[in-house]
């Protein structure tokens, strides 16, 4: 068992603790990078196999490097991301050490921090930053029993459709990762039912630009986590098959059977809200809200971008939403499998330190968590809309390493009184 010193760890060896390490590198602060498996180990074996990024490469990278042998409008494989951000660690020369497994972070006697790994060895630092992701615990909502008697996969762990056994597929879901499985499903001849949830569903392209330019011109990237309001409603967006607009009416007329929220079950028997006409509508009313706001733009900036009246008709209503099924037979209807494409957990049970809320979110402000010296990043709306993304986090990252460099200003070991007046001023403002 071995003892080592560090100024700054950061734990996880992702976009997120790759963009720590080049602003920390920037700002000359010494520091270490572990990564439990490999780089980007979530792009290689934590996506199915036809999973593309969701933006275009030009859009989907780190400022200073771009994507080798990849058109800038074309949307990179999954193997192409982690490829990317292993050819980024090595440009950098980033200190990363892989197969270090943090098993246990706590505070140190002398107020830094002292983590513990897989093999027994401790790495005692000054600050952490916490750079696992978003994509941490796999989440099955409890709603179909083992009675079912049907396999039940996570996204997380669904390859292709060829990894399925045989027989029809009920996708539960229809976020970008619901829908995009469906869709490759249904493309593969398999049998497939998509359960349709609260979403919105925004363009790929509008009058010659990808979704990505108008969330940056429209100044969504930059909305603050709470600028939306009201409960969380997932996005439908696709880079599959060069790019698309996710469109349900579209999907059911090509054989996707569409259904209402999945509420329960009973044996093999699915219980289905009614509510997949109000929420295609919903989604349907964010997307032509959409395409108002790109023409109130296009028009106030005087920009000479081609009009596209086709993209407002909404296409005609498909059987499985003007008789919607109430009860779905999973035996009856052929079903072998259910994907469920309900998102993730956060897992910070390894932090042994009073960090976390009682439903396990971190406490923190723009990443600065209450505890000096301790910091977030890469986490799902940390300080705007873009925070998780590989371009978004790049910004978290160079304010984190920032913030860490102003605290070596402190003549003190460890800058408590500094840390706090920092947050202060930044709630303050």
């Amino acid at each position: 068992m071995n003892t080592e010193t560090i100024d700054t760890l950061v734990i996880g060896g992702g976009q997120a603790g790759l963009a720590a390490s080049a602003h920390l590198a920037r700002a000359g602060v010494a520091h270490l990078v572990v990564e439990r498996a490999r780089i980007a180990e979530r792009w290689r074996s934590g996506r199915w196999d036809a999973l593309v990024a969701n933006g275009p490469a030009w859009h989907d990278r780190f400022p200073d490097q771009t994507f080798d042998g990849i058109a800038p409008d074309a949307f990179p494989g999954k193997d192409a991301v982690a490829d990317y951000l292993e050819r980024y660690a090595r440009a950098i020369a980033a200190p990363v050490r892989t197969g270090v497994k943090v098993t246990r972070l706590q505070r140190g006697d002398d107020g830094g921090f002292v983590a513990t790994t897989g093999a027994g060895d401790t790495i005692i630092a000054r600050h952490v930053v916490v750079a696992t992701g978003p994509f941490q615990q796999p989440v099955i909502p409890p709603l179909i029993g083992a009675d079912a008697a049907v396999v039940q996969v996570h996204s997380a762990h669904y390859k292709n459709p060829a990894h399925l056994p045989a027989g029809g597929v009920l996708v539960v879901g229809a976020g970008s990762s619901g829908a995009q499985i469906a869709d490759e499903l249904n493309r593969a001849g398999r049998k497939t039912w998509l359960a349709v949830g609260p979403h919105s569903r925004p363009p790929r392209r509008y009058r010659g630009r990808d979704f990505v330019w108008w969330l940056g011109v429209l100044g969504k990237w930059d909305e603050p986590p709470a600028a939306a309001g009201g409960p969380h409603v997932t996005i439908a967006v696709s880079g599959a098959r060069g790019g698309h607009t996710v469109d349900f009416r579209a999907m059911a007329h090509e054989g996707v059977t569409l259904i209402g929220t999945v509420t329960g079950s009973s044996g093999p028997i699915v219980q289905i809200a009614p509510d997949l006409a109000a929420n295609l509508a919903a989604g349907d009313a964010d997307y032509l809200a959409t395409l108002r706001q790109c023409d109130a733009y296009v028009a106030q900036a005087g920009l000479d971008l081609p009009e596209e009246p086709a993209a407002y008709a909404i296409g005609p209503d498909p059987a499985s939403l003007t008789n919607p099924l109430r009860e779905l037979d999973l035996a009856a209807a052929g079903i072998s499998t259910v994907v469920w494409a309900t998102g993730y957990a956060f897992d910070f049970g390894w932090i042994d330190i009073d960090v976390c809320d009682a439903a396990g979110q971190p406490r923190h402000h723009r990443g600065v968590s209450p505890v000096p010296g301790l910091y977030f990043l890469g986490l799902p709306g940390l300080t705007r809309r873009a925070s998780a993304f590989i371009w978004g986090v790049w910004h978290d990252a160079a304010a984190l390493a920032d913030h860490i460099r102003s605290c070596h200003a402190d003549p003190h070991p460890h800058p408590s009184v500094q840390h706090r007046a920092d947050i202060s001023r930044t709630e303050a403002g």
